[in-house]
């Protein structure tokens, strides 16, 4: 994504409406059961929303919510390379970047087993690692806001 996408992803509806894509697509894949084949259907709906959503709402006229600092707060972990972050966000973000992962296992093999209790505690492993990871993009975000180029990112 380039910076008017990035923006543009910083306004908190782009976030909020990015988290029901896996419950929808656990769901998508749960109907196979019913609908065969066509269960692909929502399936590419949902790819194609998660590549449109950044891009479906405007910039917002404030960056200072939750949401939009956690958005900026992953490409300020994007840019890491560029811009070094603070060693105790590094450990921990790698960390929680691994309990989403470890929470696909269950997921998948629900999914490819039609077991509510894997799919579940695999989607809450996901989400909840996942908001767990935003929440650190905050911080992050919050602990270098003061450096350029993040400096002009915020506004209240």
């Amino acid at each position: 994504m380039d910076d008017a996408v990035w923006r543009r992803h910083a306004n908190p509806w782009s976030a909020w409406t990015r988290l029901p894509i896996l419950p929808l697509a656990c769901i998508a894949i749960w109907a196979r059961v019913w609908i065969g084949w066509w269960c692909l259907v929502p399936l590419a709906l949902l790819v194609l929303w998660t590549w449109a959503n950044p891009r479906a709402f405007g910039e917002p006229e404030r960056t200072d919510s939750w949401t939009s600092r956690a958005v900026m707060g992953e490409r300020v972990w994007l840019n890491r390379a560029d811009i070094p972050i603070p060693p105790h966000h590094a450990r921990m973000i790698w960390i929680l970047v691994a309990i989403p992962s470890i929470g696909l296992l269950p997921l998948v093999w629900g999914l490819w087993q039609l077991s509510l209790w894997p799919v579940l505690l695999g989607l809450t492993a996901v989400l909840g690692g996942k908001l767990w990871f935003l929440d650190r993009m905050v911080w992050l975000f919050d602990d270098m806001a003061t450096q350029d180029p993040y400096r002009g990112w915020l506004r209240c």
